[in-house]
Formats: C-alpha cells, structure tokens, sequence
C-alpha cells in the first residue's frame, strides 16, 4: 500500500425504508479538517486521471455504480515511490479511500452505468489557485494502462 494511503471499510445498513452508509467522521484517524464535499460522476468507461494535490488530503467514496481507483506514487522521498495501488470501489465494495498529498489519482467508471464519487477534501477549491496539478491519463510517465485487465 502507498505510504500514507488509508482504506477504510464502509458499513452500509440497510432495512425496510432503504441504507444508510457512513463515508467519514471526525472522530476517524484519517479525518484532518474539513474544507467541502462535493460529488462527481463518470460515464461508463470514462477515465479522470491523473491530478495530485499539494496540500489536500481527499477522501472518496462511490455512492453508485463501480469505479477503478488508481494511485501512484510519485514522491521521491517515499518508501512506495513509484508504486501503484488500484481499488475496485462502489456498490460492491464499499470503502473511502484517503489519498495522500503528491499522490496522484484517477478513476474509471467500470460499472455499466454512470458511477457517482463523493469526496470530502481537507481544503475548498481555490477557483484563483487551484491546488491541483494535471497529467494525461494516456501516455504520460506514469506506469499505469487504464484498458481493462481482465485475468
């Protein structure tokens, strides 16, 4: 696991009327401050990826559908540098995942319909300076092949 990578298993509770799931607590280890939560969706297939922060930690979780979650590694300091972790998360395997600064992270819609991600970053968004560093999910430095891996 990538240093400083947090898996934590969600509970749902379901009955008659419906479920109930909690994603994140501010009694929970991996909980640092709040900055926003906001929700983002991928169509069947779609890949968004690959970004880092600096300064956010986020900690997402798929409310519907199923993504792949990714993350490399790219901290040269680190004892996983270079590592890559991929996470099968959604309705079939419910966890938040917390993602580290300098650690970048994409996802891809594996489900067969639109899959909804929630994350609850450590920072708001600064529409001036975001704190939000891109690379091309396709041929970028990053060793990672977004095409189903299937066996």
């Amino acid at each position: 696991m990538i240093d400083g990578v947090v898996i934590k298993k969600l509970k749902v509770i379901p009955d008659e009327r419906g479920r109930l799931m909690e994603i994140l607590r501010a009694d929970d280890a991996i909980f640092g401050r709040f900055g926003q939560a906001y929700m983002t969706t991928a169509y069947p297939g779609a890949v968004k990826g690959w970004h880092y922060h600096k300064k956010q930690h986020d900690n997402m979780a798929v409310i519907q559908g199923m993504m792949k979650i990714v993350l490399y590694d790219s901290r040269e300091d680190s004892p996983t540098y270079r590592e890559v972790n991929v996470f099968h998360a959604g309705v079939h395997n419910p966890i938040l995942v917390h993602i580290p600064p300098y650690v970048f992270h994409g996802f891809k819609c594996i489900s067969e319909q639109e899959a909804i991600v929630v994350n609850i970053p450590t920072e708001m968004y600064d529409y001036d300076t975001p704190d939000e560093y891109r690379a091309s999910p396709h041929g970028s430095d990053i060793p990672y092949d977004w095409s189903r891996q299937d066996g």
